[in-house]
Formats: structure tokens, C-alpha cells, sequence
């Protein structure tokens, strides 16, 4: 019997510290569709960008290396002061617009992605112009977190001229040189900005209980009052949360409801995998993935209702990140979490790609304890990437729209703990992989990836960026969580 434990022990000792996943089948001939897709990024306006902020030059320097296309920049209520360009009602003599802090931020943002398209989106609308019990009131401080800078579902002025009137001096700003306040006088800025997209509201569904009528009617109001100053600027509707809600989707896409004239460039909308504070980490590898899939589904009913209502609109899908549980944002996030949160980047680049999105943003550049820091892209205290940049750099530099994705298979019989999507894109043959689980995985691959090059972000890249790796046989191994691009050898 002493024996037989012995043997087995031995048994148990040999065997591989990774699990056997079902081989990878690429059929390089059978192009399924081409790609549209860019993978890109937000930026949202926090005092962790500000000139004084000790990651301040570390973040713009890591912007400027991802060179990205379509960088959504989103300036929100948590901080009216960086935010809002109007914080008081006009009076009888005197009006309140200062654009100082905002002109400082958005330069350096602009300067960041020069060369580059970029999406702007001041999204808070004054708060001043809703009706409330009470003025809503602002921080003085820039810098303070203030998430009570909001109320109110009515605005004031029921011809929304007032809205209109604000969103063309803000244009006219930095589009125009200067604008002429509600009093008759003008404020002279030297900004003859080209502003190739603009982004009306944010999540209006959630900031002051929007309706879809409302925010239809309202987003009228800005684009037709922007076009007026800036006839070339293209328009992306609704930035929407509730994305499992078709009725908004519904509402907003039929022409019936606009204006007639009115340009719908792109609409947008948001997900976020969120944890549920029952389970441990250990299981969040499970949540994410099912609720990335539930979104899936979701996206591809939006398209039915896009493809019916307004076939030439194309589509931003510029919020995508996961979240802790609220207990865990009070203490260190565990380093595992961002090749986790990389990885769910990773598969939603890859089916959204299926899916025939425009743009597919990762949120977001900097976050930090207090605004949300789970979403963070740079680590607030160094300013050194994660995880989550440099897999959003992986796909930067190797995927674009063009590109055409093959016929590819990880097993039928069950689902598989990795993902593949092999690409034939205008540098090369090439094969994105990720790990959705928290172990080592040995993958069988076609001979063709023999002799080529794989690009892996894991846990052991660390903040160091993608690691190479030769693939010196048909066996790959990835690490917990891995995200990896393979370069196939010229010829194979």
C-alpha cells in the first residue's frame, strides 16, 4: 500500500504545471469579414492631468507613445471647474465665462494626439440652466472630487435657445477666435481649432434622468447650434449606459425624431463588467466573461435596430473597462486585476471587431483612488503603464480597419479558457490570443506559427511592456491572463 502512494506521488509530481487546451485551427484561404475596427482609447479630464500632478508628464508622454486614432477626451461633471465654461447665470451687467482651466487641459491633450483625430466631449451642461429647488452649488477648489454637481430634469429656458446659445459660444471659442457673450461683449481667445467630432452629453441617462425625447430634442438643439460656427464637424449621439434598454436606441436612430437636417455621424454607448460584491476575486476570471458575453448579445440586437433605422450611422463603442467591488478599491488592487481587466479588453476587441464596430475605446487613460481607479490605464502613483496600456498598444500597432479576420477555432465541444483570431493585415499574417483564466495554458498551433514572433503582455511583462518571445514549435504556452500577438514567418 506504502508503495502504491509513493508511485502515484511520483505520478502526481510530473504532471505539466499548466493545462492541455484544445489545439488551434486557422484556415489562412477563408477570410470571414474585414475589419472596421480601431482600437483606441478615453481620456477623461481629472486633476491627475494637470500641469503641478506628480504623474502629470508621464501621462501625457504615455498618450503621446500609444498613438492612437480617435481618443474620445471627456471633460464631466465630478469636476465643473475643469468641465464647465459658464459656472454662473449672465446678470445684469456682468457674465462668467472662463475658459482658463480648460484651455490648459485641452491644449495638452491636443498636443498629446497631434496628427491624430480625436473625439471632443464637454459633456456637463451648465447646471444652473435646470430647473432645481435649490442653485446646485461648485467646489471651489479645481482639483475636488464633486459628484453632487447635478440635479434637476427640466431645463429652465423651454425653447432651449439658452443651450443652443451655450454650446455656439463654446464652439466659437476655439473654433472662431472669440465669441460674443449674452451681454453683446466679446471675449477674444486666438483659437482657430479644427474640431473633427464632437460628442453631445454623456450618459444623459443616468445625469439627470434623460428621456430618449429629451435628449433627442436636446441634441438637436447643440449639433444644429454648433453647426451654425463649425459646418465641417461631424456628431456622435447618445453615449448611452443602459445599452440593455432598446427603447432609447429605438427612439434616437428613427429620423422621424430629429429635426429634419439634423446629422447623425456615429452613436456611442458604454459597458463596464462590474463584480459582484458576494463573490472573491478568485472568480471575478468567470463574472467578466459571462457579462462581456451578456453585452455581446446585447450589441448585436443594437445593430438590428442601427442597421433598420439608419444603416450609414457607424457605431463607438468608447467606454470598456471592468470594475472591483467597492471594498476592494479600499485597499491595493491585486496586480493580477490588470491582465485580468487587459484580457476582457482583448476578447471585446475581438468580437466587437465580428461585429463590425467603428471605434472600440478602453476606459480610461488615468484613474485614481476616489474616481474610479479600477479603470485606470497608468499606475496614479509612478505614472508607469499597466497592464491595460500596453495591451491596448499590442492591438495599436499590429490591428487596424482593413484588415481582414480568417476562419479561426479553438474547439467545438466546449468553451475554451483561450481565445484566437487570426488576421491577415497589411504587415503580415497575424494571430491575437488571450487567457481567460488564472493558469498557465499549452495550446497546440499550426505549424505556420513555427519560427515566428509572439508579443505577450503577462504577468511577467509587468509594467515593462509586450515581452518577445520566438515560437520555436507547434506548442505555445500563455500565462495567467496573457494577451499575445503572433507574427507569422513571411512565406507560411
Amino acid at each position: 500500500m506504502k508503495k502504491l502512494v509513493f508511485v502515484i506521488g511520483l505520478l502526481l509530481i510530473r504532471l505539466p504545471a499548466f493545462a492541455q487546451a484544445p489545439p488551434l485551427g486557422i484556415n489562412w484561404n477563408k477570410p470571414v469579414r474585414v475589419s472596421r475596427s480601431t482600437p483606441t482609447l478615453q481620456v477623461v479630464v481629472n486633476p491627475m492631468l494637470r500641469k503641478g500632478s506628480p504623474i502629470y508628464e508621464e501621462s501625457f508622454a504615455a498618450l503621446r507613445v500609444l498613438d492612437a486614432e480617435y481618443v474620445r477626451y471627456g471633460a464631466w461633471y465630478p469636476y465643473p471647474r475643469l468641465s464647465v465654461a459658464e459656472l454662473e447665470p449672465p446678470g445684469e451687467d456682468t457674465t462668467y465665462w472662463d475658459f482658463r482651466l480648460l484651455d490648459t487641459m485641452l491644449f495638452d491633450f491636443l498636443d498629446a494626439t497631434r496628427g491624430r483625430t480625436s473625439i471632443l466631449n464637454y459633456c456637463t451642461i451648465p447646471q444652473w440652466m435646470f430647473e432645481t429647488p435649490q442653485p446646485v452649488r461648485y467646489p471651489d477648489d479645481p482639483n475636488e472630487i464633486y459628484f453632487d454637481y447635478k440635479g434637476g430634469n427640466q431645463l429652465r429656458d423651454t425653447s432651449f435657445k439658452e443651450l443652443g446659445d451655450y454650446y455656439a459660444r463654446f464652439f466659437a471659442w476655439y473654433t472662431q477666435g472669440g465669441f460674443t457673450d449674452e451681454l453683446g461683449k466679446y471675449h477674444e481667445s486666438g483659437h482657430r481649432l479644427t474640431i473633427p467630432y464632437w460628442e453631445v452629453l454623456n450618459e444623459p441617462e443616468l445625469e439627470h434622468g434623460t428621456t430618449p425625447a429629451q435628449y433627442t430634442r436636446r441634441y438637436d438643439t447643440i449639433v444644429n447650434a454648433i453647426r451654425k460656427v463649425s459646418p465641417k464637424t461631424k456628431f456622435i449621439g447618445m453615449a448611452a449606459v443602459t445599452y440593455w434598454n432598446p427603447e432609447f436606441f429605438e427612439y434616437f436612430l428613427d429620423p422621424r425624431n430629429h429635426v429634419p437636417g439634423t446629422p447623425l455621424d456615429m452613436i456611442s454607448y458604454h459597458f463596464y463588467a462590474g463584480a459582484d460584491p458576494e463573490i472573491g476575486f478568485e472568480n471575478y476570471q468567470y463574472t467578466y466573461f459571462e457579462k462581456a458575453d451578456a453585452f455581446l448579445n446585447c450589441v448585436r440586437y443594437i445593430e438590428t435596430i442601427r442597421k433598420r433605422l439608419a444603416p450609414e450611422v457607424k457605431t463607438a463603442i468608447n467606454e470598456l473597462g471592468t470594475f472591483v467591488s467597492e471594498e476592494m478599491r479600499s485597499q491595493p488592487i491585486p496586480e493580477s486585476y490588470w491582465n485580468l481587466s487587459a484580457s476582457v479588453y482583448a476578447y471585446l476587441f475581438i468580437e466587437l471587431s465580428k461585429l463590425g464596430i467603428d471605434i472600440i475605446g478602453q476606459s480610461q487613460l488615468v484613474g485614481y483612488p476616489g474616481q474610479f481607479p479600477d479603470v485606470s490605464m497608468l499606475n496614479w502613483e509612478n505614472g508607469r503603464p499597466n497592464a491595460r496600456y500596453w495591451v491596448l498598444k499590442l492591438l495599436i500597432d499590429h490591428f487596424a480597419p482593413g484588415d481582414s479576420l480568417v476562419e479561426t477555432t479553438t474547439g467545438f465541444m466546449t468553451p475554451s479558457a483561450y481565445v484566437a483570431q487570426a488576421f491577415l493585415t497589411q504587415t503580415g499574417k497575424k494571430v491575437l490570443f488571450l487567457n481567460k483564466r488564472d493558469k498557465k495554458l499549452e495550446i497546440k498551433v499550426p505549424s505556420s506559427l513555427r519560427g515566428g514572433v509572439l508579443h505577450v503582455v503577462d504577468g511577467v511583462s509587468g509594467e515593462d511592456g509586450p515581452r518577445r518571445v520566438r515560437i520555436e514549435s507547434d506548442r505555445l504556452e500563455l500565462g495567467p491572463f496573457a494577451v499575445a500577438v503572433a507574427e507569422v514567418p513571411d512565406g507560411q
